[in-house]
């Protein structure tokens, strides 16, 4: 995510790498007195948040002008138009495009039909402010519907980036300083089968490692576990550089609450897999989207949820209380009261962390680990382990103290 005070992101990586995109478009245009607010929509919490930050921008810049974007703002443009703070409101496909940020544009709606966009294109960066690990996106939109998510509405249908567009974006950040690439999309599993010979995302992942031997890492973004193709299987058994830890869109642990949701999987899939995962890759780390309190949620189907944290040794638990979308299907069901959903999602977070210092205890004590300092160095920086412990890098010392 960018430091620069002009971008302000919320919501998932891909916005954080769309915020860089952004922000080369205010270089380009050189522009300075302006903020950008680049919105998510996955839930009523993130807007809020948004609109607050657009109140609070505006107060301590009062002369800047106020552009926002992003999935809420594609949603819903007039509420955000409507706002007195706010100048301009730009669609996410628009945001990409340099010329959506000149100034003296006196259109204040920049918005089209984002299932209109048939093309993911290639909008490098050149860096992610000095940080060694940089988000890199293959692919945007989803043709699924699940009846929780708004998000194909603010995202439009799924598109993939070409792989020599890919190739060639990895291969500048490496010549950057970039030495861990996150691949990042709204849906990185459906890759490819919009792109000539249908590739998928196993195949990609290849041909990066292959044509880039210079990358040191390489990581993926959410994945959904209906969707890990033969080739993403062969890596994960065999190729050092893909790192060991998995980021599942889960969801949830119950098969009805699954059905309900018109997931894919059900729960013996998600520990099928982990199972298949830590035969391949002993070791390996699984990071999980959890949602507490979804509609029609018994007691007995949020324990389902809890227990598969267990069934599939899950350590990074991603975890949203349930949160009405209007105009999703899920809206309609009979509601958890707000107070449980709230309470389900404490239980989570609280099994989610006495997991997370169970594994550092484990490894406080006579283990070399291999950490990447995500900046510059300093005399303290933060890094990453290759499963996704965070570190406090000392320098001083020439090494770093403890796991996070």
């Amino acid at each position: 995510m960018t430091d620069d005070p002009r971008v302000l992101t919320f919501g998932c990586r891909l916005n954080a790498y769309e915020s860089e995109v952004i922000r080369a478009n205010l270089d380009q245009n050189a522009r300075q007195n302006v903020v950008v607010v680049n919105t998510c929509a996955v839930t009523a919490e993130a807007e809020r948040q948004a609109r607050q930050a657009i109140r609070k921008a505006k107060r301590e810049q009062p002369g800047a002008e106020i552009i926002v974007t992003g999935c809420a703002a594609q949603i819903s443009p007039d509420l955000y138009l409507d706002m007195p703070e706010v100048d301009r409101v730009i669609g996410n496909a628009e945001k990409m495009q340099p010329v959506s940020f000149q100034s003296g544009i006196n259109d204040p709606l920049l918005v089209d039909d984002i299932m209109a966009v048939r093309e993911t294109a290639g909008h490098l960066v050149a860096g992610f402010d000095g940080r060694a690990r940089a988000f890199l996106q293959v692919q945007n939109g989803c043709d699924h519907r699940c009846t929780f998510c708004i998000i194909p509405y603010g995202r439009g249908n799924s598109r993939s980036a070409p792989i020599g567009h890919v190739v060639s974006q990895a291969r500048d950040l490496i010549a950057g300083g970039v030495q861990e690439i996150v691949l990042t999309g709204v849906d990185i599993t459906s890759y490819g089968p919009d792109l000539p010979g249908q590739p998928t995302l196993g195949q990609l992942c290849r041909r990066l490692l292959a044509q880039l031997p210079e990358l040191k890492r390489l990581r993926l973004s959410s994945l959904d576990p209906v969707e890990i193709d033969d080739d993403l299987w062969r890596l994960i058994a065999e190729e050092e550089r893909l790192m060991p830890h998995l980021h599942l869109s889960l969801q949830a642990g119950d098969d009805m609450v699954l059905k309900r949701m018109k997931r894919r999987h059900d729960r013996q899939t998600a520990i099928n897999l982990c199972a298949r995962a830590r035969d391949l890759r002993p070791g390996i780390t699984f990071g999980a989207d959890l949602i507490a309190g979804f509609p029609t949620e018994t007691d007995d189907m949020f324990r389902n949820t809890l227990d598969i944290v267990d069934e599939c040794g899950l350590t990074w638990l991603h975890v949203f209380p349930y949160s009405e979308r209007e105009g999703t299907p899920a809206a309609r069901m009979p509601s958890v009261p707000k107070p449980l959903r709230k309470e389900r999602a404490a239980r989570l977070r609280a099994r989610g962390a006495e997991i997370v210092a169970a594994h550092i205890a484990a490894q406080a004590r006579g283990h070399d680990i291999e950490v990447l300092v995500e900046r510059d160095a300093k005399p303290s920086r933060s890094a990453r382990s290759r499963r996704w412990f965070r570190a406090r890098a000392t320098w001083t010392a020439h090494r770093f103290e403890g796991l996070r």
